[in-house]
Parts: structure tokens; C-alpha cells; sequence
């Protein structure tokens, strides 16, 4: 029987001396809630954003009464449900559990694995990078070892595109065109190649291997080893046990699928939803779309974004339509394109300031550049690549431009000014 309350936090190394942290890892999930200003906040992870829109139903109705009703994304293609009753867990972890979105109550925050959201419906990729989600999602739910994962490390699985490859994961794994996959561990320099049909298996062990080098509980994360990520790779190429050949690390960019019509081995629908967050009504209609569609499942994206695959070509315009007069982003000419923000005040205690109301009342003509909206210096959520950054501080608002590696000199701006300040940078 599922849990029906959270589990204990993870500890700290016993001395704490060299352990970056002095606390356990309280990322929150669907067993741990998160006590936010606004209420609990259950965050359900979704391995490559899948949900069957029987689960999404069962999401909604969730939401609906015993939160918000609202559907919020995650920059992890994940689902998160607020303003919940601080004593709903048993019951939210029951309706989960009957539904499949909890499938081991103890591996439930560790199983943070993002895919190609278009993999295997427009031919771009070299692989359909399904059969190995569906795997490493098994063999991480049947690993002991894996419990021991914090719920922020996290796996990408790139059908060749070089999407998902470029969100910084810990451990990812990159279809080749023969079939053979690059698993990367970190920002090591270089990648190994792996068969294919040993991919997920790969993928398991680097992890695994990850917390037999960690020299502490509070190591949450590849970048956070003293060795380095390429020592930890050999390490991995060892227990593996076999000849591996290194390859160049492939240079891509985070690249989030632009919404409208997909078309190539089938159609499919990319919309994109304001800030990350679906209404209830907008929720039941993506539902709905995907059991009109016929493939019955959505695909949430780190992008924020939802996918609906296996669409008859003959009626993509028509539910396209139904999705964009429902207030979903459908093209690249809605001005809430590339406009993305932390929840900000009054959900958040951290929060300097209710960023959601201030990104809303900048929207306008689309920018070159994406703009990200954050209540205060931690950047909950903030995406990869070029962006502009708006920052909350008890100064005023912080505007500046990130390209690559390098950040312009933030400016402070009043907010009256902000509009104008943020269209100017984005262009």
C-alpha cells in the first residue's frame, strides 16, 4: 500500500564537514509537499512528460478539489498541483498511485527524466527515444541504490536533435544514427558510445556509480563532485565492463519545439501555455484533444509547452484552433511567446514581487529573445540559453541579457518602466 504520508528527509554526512549542504534534499514531490505561502504544493513527476489523458483527467480532478484547479508545468516537463490542503497527502497519494503516476512510492522524486518531446513524430531525430524512457523509468523504479538520488538529479534522453542534450542533465543519453546512443555523464569532455539495446542500462549505472563517488549525502548533483565529471565517466566505462568508444560531446542548444502543426510520421499539436500554468478548463480540453486525436496521451515539455501526438492530419487546424481560442499559445506571433516567470508573490514567501502580474502587463510584440521573470535571486525554474533576465530585488527590478556564458550588467528599473525596458532588451 502507498505511503500515505511524506518520508523522512535525507540527512547530512555525520560530520558535515565537507558536505556542501547542512540539510537533507527537500525538493518536493508527490509524497513530500511543499509548504508554500499559497498552501501544499505536490509536485507529480511525469518521465518525459507523458500522461495518458486518463491520467491527466485524474490530474484535473485533483487539482480541482483539493487545490486551485490549476495545472502548473515545470521546466522539467513535470506537473505541479497548489494551494492544497496540508493533510491531503494519503488521499492525493491513493488517487495517484490507482491512477499509475506512482509507481514506486519510494523512487516517486528520483524519477526526473526529460526526453525529445517531438521524438518519433516528425522524423528529425535518429531515434525514437520511447523504448528507452520506458525502460530507464523501470530500471530506476526497481534500483535500491537509486532511492538514495536527490530530486534534483536528472536524466535526458535526446533522440539526436539536441534538444533536451542541452539542459545541463547529470546523466544523458544521445541517439546516434546507427542506432548506438552517447552517454554523457555531467560536462565531461567527452562522450562514450553505448548500443543501443544497452542504453538505459548505461544510463542506470552512471547514476548509480555517481553515489558510490559522492563523498556525502549533500553532493546532489555531477557538477558538485570534487573529482569531476570525467573522472566519474571513467569510473562508469569500468563497471561497465566492456570497451567503449569515446566520442566528441556534440555542441546544441536548448531548443523548445515551436508551437502549431507538426507534421512527418504523424501529425501532432505543440502549444505552449501561458507562464506554465493551465487552467482547468484549458486542461480538459488538452485531455480531450488527446483522446480525439487517437494516441490518448499528451506530452508535457521542459519548455512548458504540451504535445498532442497522433493527430489525423485532416483535423489538425480545426483542434488547433479549439486550443488557441481556449487561451493556449499556438503560433510564434502570440505575445506570450517566450514569455516565461517564476509563481512570484503572494504563492511564494521568498518572492520580492508578484512577477506573474508584472510579465502580464509587459506582454507585446515578440522578442528575438525569450524573457524570464523571477521573483528573487534563486531563479526558480529559469531556462537554459539566451534569454533576458528579470530579477526581483529590494532595489527595484533587475534587467539583464544572457548570451551563452556571459550576462550584461544588470540595470535596475522602476517598475513603471518595466514594459518598455524589457521589449527594448528583448529585441
Amino acid at each position: 500500500m502507498l505511503a500515505a504520508m511524506p518520508p523522512p528527509a535525507s540527512s547530512p554526512s555525520a560530520s558535515g564537514e565537507n558536505s556542501p549542504r547542512t540539510r537533507g534534499d527537500a525538493c518536493p514531490g508527490s509524497l513530500r509537499l511543499h509548504r508554500a505561502d499559497d498552501g501544499a504544493l505536490a509536485r507529480v513527476r511525469l518521465p518525459g512528460g507523458i500522461v495518458t489523458a486518463e491520467q491527466a483527467d485524474v490530474l484535473g480532478e485533483l487539482a480541482g478539489r483539493l487545490g486551485e484547479g490549476d495545472i502548473h508545468l515545470t521546466s522539467r516537463g513535470n506537473a505541479q498541483l497548489r494551494a492544497l490542503p496540508a493533510d491531503c497527502g494519503g488521499e492525493l497519494a491513493l488517487r495517484l498511485g490507482e491512477s499509475g503516476l506512482l509507481p514506486s512510492a519510494r523512487h516517486e522524486r528520483v524519477r526526473n527524466l526529460v526526453a525529445s518531446p517531438l521524438s518519433g513524430l516528425d522524423g528529425l531525430g535518429h531515434a525514437d527515444v520511447g523504448p528507452w524512457l520506458a525502460e530507464l523509468d523501470a530500471l530506476l523504479c526497481a534500483s535500491e541504490r537509486a532511492v538514495s538520488l536527490s530530486g534534483r538529479f536528472l536524466f535526458a534522453l535526446d533522440d539526436g536533435r539536441g534538444d533536451v542534450d542541452a539542459l545541463g542533465a547529470d546523466v544523458t543519453l544521445l541517439a546516434q544514427d546507427n542506432g548506438d546512443a552517447l552517454l554523457r555523464v555531467g560536462a565531461a569532455a567527452d562522450a562514450v558510445r553505448v548500443p543501443g539495446a544497452r542504453a538505459a542500462h548505461a544510463a542506470l549505472v552512471a547514476a548509480e556509480t555517481f553515489l558510490d563517488s559522492a563523498p556525502d549525502a549533500g553532493t546532489w548533483r555531477i557538477a558538485e563532485l570534487p573529482q569531476g565529471p570525467d573522472a566519474l565517466l571513467a569510473q562508469v566505462v569500468r563497471k561497465l565492463g566492456a570497451p567503449l568508444a569515446p566520442a566528441p560531446v556534440p555542441p546544441h542548444e536548448a531548443a523548445a519545439p515551436a508551437p502549431g502543426v507538426v507534421t512527418g510520421h504523424t501529425a501532432a499539436l505543440v502549444v505552449g501555455a501561458p507562464l506554465g500554468r493551465i487552467t482547468a478548463a484549458q486542461w480538459r480540453l488538452l485531455a480531450d484533444t488527446a483522446r480525439r486525436a487517437g494516441d490518448n496521451t499528451l506530452r508535457l515539455t521542459p519548455w512548458r509547452g504540451v504535445v498532442v501526438p497522433g493527430v489525423a492530419p485532416e483535423r489538425a487546424a480545426a483542434l488547433l484552433a479549439a486550443l488557441s481560442a481556449a487561451g493556449l499559445i499556438t503560433g510564434p506571433d502570440s505575445p506570450w511567446s517566450g514569455v516565461g516567470a517564476c509563481i512570484g508573490r503572494p504563492g511564494c514567501a521568498k518572492s520580492l514581487s508578484d512577477v506573474r502580474a508584472l510579465a502580464g502587463a509587459a506582454v507585446g510584440p515578440v522578442g528575438a529573445l525569450p524573457v524570464y521573470w523571477s521573483g528573487c535571486a534563486r531563479r526558480c525554474g529559469h531556462p537554459h540559453g539566451d534569454r533576458v533576465d528579470v530579477v526581483a530585488t529590494p532595489e527595484g527590478h533587475e534587467v539583464s541579457v544572457v548570451r551563452g556564458e556571459s550576462r550584461t550588467a544588470p540595470v535596475v528599473v522602476a517598475s513603471p518602466a518595466l514594459p518598455a525596458a524589457v521589449a527594448a532588451a528583448r529585441a
